[in-house]
């Protein structure tokens, strides 16, 4: 009881003494409204701004001490930073002011990120340990491993198979949880010269195809045009819906893609796509890929970093050292702060030295591949003598999309790790479905008995910890 007295007193000292060493604050907080100190900032600067946030009644105190005659950046940090806003070059001296995004960082911070990564390692013995790290608890933070252990056993469902010009299509639903379907299609190779050149026993290469945030999802016409061509190629394709589009949608709704399940879920759907792809007679086990665009290509750079089937990824217009991805299925769980803080470009890093291409354009963020992400790349494939398993193509010019040239690069990237014949590529030979056509069910009522009608039926059927987990996520995304 004595030692708890003078416990009490010491620590009472303490916070007497730091409050006795503070100055006290100024009555005059020198306070104005934020968007008269903008306006201000604007005229000093010569510069415009466009406002995606809202100013009115925002007061900022010691608004004239934020200030940096000499430096508009520093200027803007300090004064948009108090109400957790950004600014990002918008033109011409314009600026747009945002809300804070925790995904998206300035093109110079993914250059300092990459400097700092590179101060880890030097050589192989350096970054393997990393590497290992980095794969380990990238899946631990993603949650993964806790929901593939509840799922049921492979039950896929699988429609009529159609036939098309050297290829076929045949729909899939494999149920994950009880009740909860990930729906897709598979495209497989049908004509004689991707048998002859491409199979080995009878057994084709697999790419899973993680879709992007497309109009209509998966059934959009440019990626069907890419699933049958690599099919037509000697590729078997299986593409699947984002938590929360397509048939997904069906079951939890179009909501449930703005939440964290979705990360999860998709890398999920991934995993169990793999697992059902070994079971079949025509897949060669050895021959395994992941491909995709936008959101696509950050869940196909992800499967390679977790699941150590895969023998070659290519994501198109995604993975950098600036941005995480701007939905909460990208980067809603914080994968990206394994190891003291990581990137998607070091995330993908850990696939090496096995094949990798990277396609990137002028008009998004992955404008800065020639200077930052490639060349890091190639350094971690030096580690292993391995420069020239990374291949990368650069569109100037061009924007955010998954156009002819970008599907090209995915072809000529497939045809050079596995010898698929461009005999066979010809986007004109493909047939566009409706996307009835694409689906296993179409509406709820067509499922199967016991099927999820909503997201929190799906949480239910969760292990308690990761009930509890979402719960929490669910309630704070609802204040």
């Amino acid at each position: 009881m004595k030692m708890k007295f003078i416990g009490l007193l010491l620590a009472s000292l303490t916070a007497s003494s730091l409050l006795a060493q503070q100055k006290p604050l100024p009555e005059n907080r020198m306070a104005r409204p934020l968007s008269c100190v903008m306006n201000d900032i604007a005229k000093q600067f010569n510069v415009k701004f466009k406002y995606n946030v809202d100013t009115t009644g925002l007061v900022l105190n010691y608004a004239e001490s934020r200030i940096r005659p000499y430096s508009l950046e520093e200027t803007l940090q300090n004064v948009l930073s108090v109400f957790d806003f950004k600014a990002w070059p918008n033109g011409k001296n314009t600026w747009r002011i945002k809300p804070y995004e925790y995904y998206r960082r300035y093109d110079a911070d993914g250059e300092k990120k990459i400097a700092y990564l590179n101060t880890l390692y030097s050589n192989r013995q350096e970054w393997e340990p990393r590497r290992e790290a980095l794969r380990k608890e990238v899946r631990e933070r993603l949650g993964i491993d806790p929901l593939l252990a509840q799922c049921v056993d492979l039950r896929p469902i699988l429609g009529k198979v159609r036939k098309m010009d050297g290829y076929l299509v045949q729909n899939i639903a494999l149920e994950m949880l009880p009740g909860y379907y990930c729906c897709g299609s598979i495209y497989l190779p049908n004509n004689a010269i991707a048998k002859k050149q491409v199979a080995k026993g009878g057994r084709y290469p697999v790419i899973i195809c993680p879709n992007g945030h497309w109009a209509n999802g998966r059934y959009n016409e440019e990626l069907q045009k890419r699933y049958a061509t690599l099919a037509r190629m000697g590729a078997i394709c299986i593409s699947y819906d984002l938590f929360g589009w397509g048939e997904s949608q069906l079951q939890v709704g179009k909501e449930a893609h703005e939440t964290s399940i979705a990360h999860v879920w998709q890398a999920m759907c991934g995993e169990r796509l793999i697992d059902y792809a070994l079971t079949r007679k025509d897949v060669d086990p050895t021959r395994i890929a992941s491909n995709g665009g936008s959101g696509g290509g950050t869940h196909a750079a992800l499967l390679a970093a977790i699941d150590d089937r895969l023998s070659a990824c290519c994501p198109v217009v995604s993975v950098c050292s600036h941005f995480d991805g701007g939905c909460p299925c990208e980067s809603g769980m914080p994968i990206q702060y394994s190891q003291g803080g990581t990137c998607n470009i070091e995330i993908l890093a850990t696939f090496a030295p096995k094949p990798v291409m990277i396609i990137g354009d002028e008009g998004d963020w992955t404008h800065t591949y020639p200077t930052i992400e490639i060349p890091y790349l190639k350094r971690i494939y030096s580690f292993y003598d391995a420069e020239e398993q990374v291949l990368s193509v650069f569109l100037p010019g061009q924007r955010h999309d998954f156009n002819t040239d970008k599907r090209q690069g995915v072809y000529d990237f497939f045809a050079a790790v596995w010898n698929l014949p461009k005999d066979n590529l010809d986007e004109s030979k493909v047939t566009i479905e409706t996307e009835a056509a694409l689906q296993s069910f179409g509406s709820i009522d067509r499922m199967p008995a016991g099927a999820c009608t909503s997201l929190d039926q799906m949480i239910d059927c969760f292990d308690e910890d990761s009930r509890q987990t979402y719960r929490v996520l669910q309630t704070q995304k609802n204040k």
